[in-house]
């Protein structure tokens, strides 16, 4: 079964496409080839989050859509819950 999914063959997160609980190994798709992809969730991540598909420090950036979504203000290890209180724009 897939869990989330990731968009581009660059992305950094993946997009939850049913509520994963914290602790299960959860299962991705990449949208533009199709391998699959796994991670082990550390946090409750609610449909439509992001999980993070490895490890980010501070500075780095997150990449969704093959795009830029921000910079990273909390370390986050793969399997994070992605959210505002680790990632925050670049625009202000």
């Amino acid at each position: 079964m897939i869990q989330f999914l990731v968009h581009h063959r660059n992305d950094t997160v993946g997009v939850a496409v049913v509520d994963i609980r914290a602790g299960r190994r959860v299962t991705g798709k990449y949208l533009d080839g199709g391998q699959a992809v796994e991670v082990e969730a550390r946090a409750d991540i609610a449909l439509g989050h992001k999980i993070a598909l490895g490890d980010h420090a501070v500075a780095d950036t997150v990449f969704k859509y093959g795009h830029d979504v921000g910079g990273v203000v909390a370390d986050i290890r793969t399997g994070d819950h992605v959210h505002v209180h680790n990632l925050k724009t670049k625009r202000w």
